[in-house]
């Protein structure tokens, strides 16, 4: 019972002291933007550099400007978890380095000295880090502007992004949505143009769902491309499917000048897990090279709904009409793939992943679903796989779900060795599949669904197993790109009179059902909805390279995406 009490006061402390933060924002943050913010905010990152170089702008110009708008998608969506204004206009920065001027947002789990990591327990909580991690070092040397600390979910593993520390951060597109998994409050703020990058974290597409949700870019990289030490994992310890620090922005330029001005800093002096590898240029539309895109359409797990499949579609016409080869790829079993990464990831029954909270802590009903199933007896999950074979109609719906269900269990160390030498057996098998087919890069969805609703209830619903499109890029430690694509259009995006009479929908399994009930093409839309780009291993210049060709081809069609701006009532 005392855990309980000391986490009701952790959240009351936690809730008052940001309160005060907040009224101790200088005066000209709250007051309404000017022409010159404006200005400001119409440069790219690579026009602000220059600009803060020439000093034709100040960095206190840039942080006016741009905190001005955190505050404003703060009001909006409720996506900060801490904001230091006064410590960043404090902070002497330099205008001649590669991100002078750059204002950047940093993910709560992610360590600056003197502000908390929480990862949305209250039991972290007060305990400010006594460092920065190597990747905010690297930002402050290279002139960026740190004043923010964005949301996410208790514990992360979440479609919403919700906790009692920070409450229930929304998406700025429709309320009604969730900003998407874990870096969801740096998304909003992003999305809000609040910040100009976040540096998130992605273990099963926590990057990669708030830039689909919140129409952005991001490019997750294979582990040691980008600092990750000082960035707290939900499942720390583990290595087998890693945690990966993972950048985002409004647009693919901006993106692309962030990775390579970083990297062109030398994060392996910054950070010992970082390979010692150089920005290598990249550029396809320039070289007019035509490429061989591969096409995952259907994992054969949860088949995308009508705006997700029609994204997909728009950029496979649209690339072919640019000359580019497109093929459906072959690869190994997506389901083996996402066995074993499910299985390595909760090896030690979601143990490390909860064990920071305390009673009563609230905590995505999803993540509760899972520890419930990995506490339940082996021989019970068995039972119930069996059942679902034996009992599901059409015949053979459920194969995907009861292979799942009967493996879903902690392990021993020995075990997971074993697990390990299945992943590294099933990588090389992919990697086979990819040169045999001759494939440069890979197309398919973030995700089935292009929204989920914050009600935590739609993801329980989803369950975890929804991740399916992007888990299984970490599962692979390949490069994996979001970028927006489209609206969901209610007239063209909704399903067929008698669709769940269907015999697509029939034939589907309990989970794929599950989400396909949670679409709906009228509440949806107006919400973005994007697609990835998956490149090899170490391969971040190709994607974000193969991600311009794509939006170039977009473009080229008539069919480019346009970000919605966001204003408050006051703003107009």
């Amino acid at each position: 019972m005392s855990s309980y009490f000391q986490h009701r006061a952790a959240v009351a402390r936690k809730r008052q002291l940001f309160r005060e933060s907040l009224d101790r924002v200088p005066v000209a943050y709250t007051q309404a933007s000017t022409d010159a913010d404006a200005k400001i905010l119409a440069l790219s990152l690579a026009q602000l550099v220059a600009a803060c170089a020439d000093e034709s702008v100040r960095p206190s110009d840039v942080l006016q400007a741009y905190g001005k708008r955190a505050l404003s998608a703060h009001e909006a969506t409720n996506c900060l978890a801490d904001v230091f204004l006064d410590e960043a206009t404090q902070r002497a920065v330099p205008t001649d380095r590669p991100l002078s001027g750059v204002p950047v947002g940093i993910k709560d789990c992610i360590d600056i000295e003197g502000h908390d990591t929480t990862l949305g327990f209250s039991a972290n909580a007060g305990r400010p880090a006594r460092s920065s991690a190597p990747i905010v070092r690297l930002l402050r040397d290279a002139g960026a502007l740190v004043y923010v600390k964005t949301t996410l979910p208790t514990a992360c593993l979440s479609f919403e992004c919700s906790s009692d520390l920070f409450g229930a951060t929304t998406n700025p597109y429709n309320p009604a949505f969730s900003p998407g998994a874990s870096t969801g409050g740096g998304a909003a703020l992003l999305a809000w143009q609040g910040s100009m990058v976040e540096v998130g974290t992605d273990i099963g597409g926590s990057t990669r769902y708030p830039a689909a949700y919140c129409g952005l870019y991001s490019v997750k990289g294979t582990l040691g491309r980008f600092p990750t030490t000082g960035c707290a994992s939900c499942t720390p310890g583990l290595e087998a499917v890693p945690t990966v620090t993972s950048p985002l922005a409004r647009t693919l330029d901006d993106l692309q000048e962030f990775w390579r001005r970083v990297v062109e800093m030398k994060p392996w002096e910054y950070d010992h897990t970082c390979a010692p590898i150089p920005w290598r240029t990249v550029d396809y539309v320039a070289s007019d090279k035509k490429l061989r895109f591969g096409v995952i359409a259907d994992d054969g797990i949860i088949p995308p709904t009508p705006a997700a499949r029609r994204a997909l579609q728009e950029v496979v016409s649209a690339l072919g009409k640019q000359g580019h080869e497109v093929i459906p790829f072959v690869p190994p079993s997506p389901l083996e793939g996402l066995k074993i990464g499910y299985q390595l990831m909760f090896s030690d029954g979601a143990a490390s992943i909860l064990e920071p909270r305390r009673l009563g802590e609230w905590i995505s009903p999803a993540l509760l679903t899972v520890r419930f199933m990995l506490r339940l007896p082996l021989w019970l999950k068995r039972l119930n796989a069996t059942l679902l074979r034996w009992f599901s109609r059409p015949w053979g719906r459920n194969e995907a779900w009861a292979s799942l269900l009967e493996i879903f269990h902690p392990r021993t160390a020995l075990e997971e060795r074993r697990l390990i030498v299945e992943r590294d057996a099933y990588r090389a098998a992919w990697h086979e599949a990819w040169h045999t087919q001759g494939l440069d890069l890979l197309l398919t969805v973030p995700h089935a669904l292009p929204a989920i609703s914050k009600d935590p209830k739609a993801s329980d619903k989803a369950t975890l197993v929804s991740a399916n499109y992007a888990f299984l890029y970490n599962v692979l430690d390949c490069t994996a790109g979001v970028m927006p694509v489209t609206y969901v259009d209610r007239d063209r995006d909704s399903f067929e009179p008698g669709y769940r009479n269907s015999p697509a929908y029939l034939h589907m399994n309990d989970i794929a059902r599950a989400v396909h009930d949670l679409y709906d093409a009228d509440a949806m839309h107006g919400m973005p909805v994007g697609i990835q780009v998956i490149g090899g291993r170490f391969q971040e210049e190709h994607v974000i390279a193969g991600m311009k060709l794509v939006e170039h081809a977009l473009w080229a069609g008539g069919k480019g995406f346009v970000p919605r701006r966001f204003s408050t009532p006051s703003e107009g």
